[in-house]
């Protein structure tokens, strides 16, 4: 049953409470199986369960660079927004989003609350002072609430029969992928520091800044449990990486897509040169192969690498969904920041 629209003025932005958390969970578990922490509900009644719709809030590790300097930022990566069906169609969801920026960002950098929003929802101490915040998205009109695309871009490649050996390589389990992402944080630090001002390659002509999520805690990591909960996927080994050996800076890691099927293979994080890169995705569609999946994927492979991945049987596409989406709560526009290392 669809229901009547609520006046915007009359909801606001809560934490939720451990039972709307726990409700959350059964509204999303049939599409998607994903926790939630924030709702949209009524102000004279904020902790109810038929809220209009709800979404995650993470904090991950960030970096921001502009001239002459790098430094770690307060950030936040929003997912699993979700409405019930019977609330869909009346605004709730682009509402919350546009009531996020003033729970996540500092005031001094936001307009004015509109007033017939009512009163700007309540700030909380684990969350505030970020400095960007993006979300990937399936819905084109997010932008209305101050997020923009960006490289929205997939590399795809056919898994095929080949198969080699591993020498000169070593393949790594979930734990060991932890100790590379500490090192690849600081490999990501030093190239933001070092990073030309002008590039066409960039989206950004002139970029005033350039922002990145750093791989450490969790962000890489989070997408193998997520793709392992509530479901029999599993790699061949139990491997979610491989590495080179005779060059340790080529390595990469991925996860599993579920939806939709058949299964893919998604590289969460690549770093090679245009003479390492062949052989690494080599090993890439090997591991797919091994473990019954049929596809490669990743996003935003730079323009360098893409023209070695056509050499290597990859093709690039425009995505129309899973949009990477940002927008910068720091002085000047969203539309002259970068983000780099947009991977997944």
């Amino acid at each position: 049953m669809i229901e009547s629209k609520v006046d915007f003025a009359s909801l606001s932005l809560f934490p939720a409470t451990r039972v709307q958390i726990e409700e959350s969970w059964r509204r999303t578990w049939p599409q998607w199986g994903g926790t939630l922490r924030r709702v949209l509900a009524p102000r004279d009644d904020p902790t109810t369960l038929d809220f209009m719709c709800s979404c995650l809030v993470a904090y991950p590790s960030s970096t921001t660079s502009e001239p002459n300097s790098v430094h770690e930022v307060t950030c936040y990566a929003i997912a699993s927004v979700f409405t019930p069906p019977s609330k869909r169609g009346r605004g709730y969801a682009s509402h919350m989003m546009r009531l996020l920026h003033w729970v996540i960002a500092s005031r001094a950098n936001l307009p004015k609350f509109p007033e017939a929003w009512g009163a700007p929802p309540d700030q909380v101490t684990e969350a505030s002072e970020g400095l960007f915040s993006c979300l990937y998205s399936d819905a084109l009109g997010v932008k209305k609430g101050g997020w923009e695309t960006r490289g929205a871009v997939s590399t795809i490649w056919d898994v095929g029969a080949e198969e080699g050996d591993d020498d000169g390589w070593t393949w790594l389990t979930q734990e060991q992928l932890n100790g590379l992402w500490d090192r690849d944080a600081v490999r990501i630090n030093n190239e933001l520091a070092n990073m030309l001002t002008s590039d066409a390659s960039y989206e950004v002509k002139h970029p005033a800044a350039f922002v990145t999520y750093l791989p450490t805690n969790g962000v890489c990591g989070f997408h193998i449990p997520r793709s392992t909960y509530a479901s029999n996927v599993s790699m061949a080994g139990g491997f979610w990486g491989i590495q080179s050996l005779n060059d340790p800076g080529t390595y990469a890691g991925w996860s599993v897509d579920l939806k939709p099927p058949p299964p893919t293979l998604i590289i969460t994080r690549l770093c090679a040169s245009e003479e390492t890169f062949p052989g690494l995705i080599a090993k890439i569609t090997q591991a797919a192969r091994r473990s019954g999946i049929g596809k490669v994927e990743v996003w935003k492979l730079r323009e360098g690498l893409r023209d070695v991945a056509e050499r290597t049987g990859g093709r690039t596409v425009i995505r129309n969904e899973h949009l990477p989406q940002i927008v910068w709560y720091g002085p000047g526009a969203t539309g002259n920041i970068e983000w780099a290392y947009n991977e997944k």
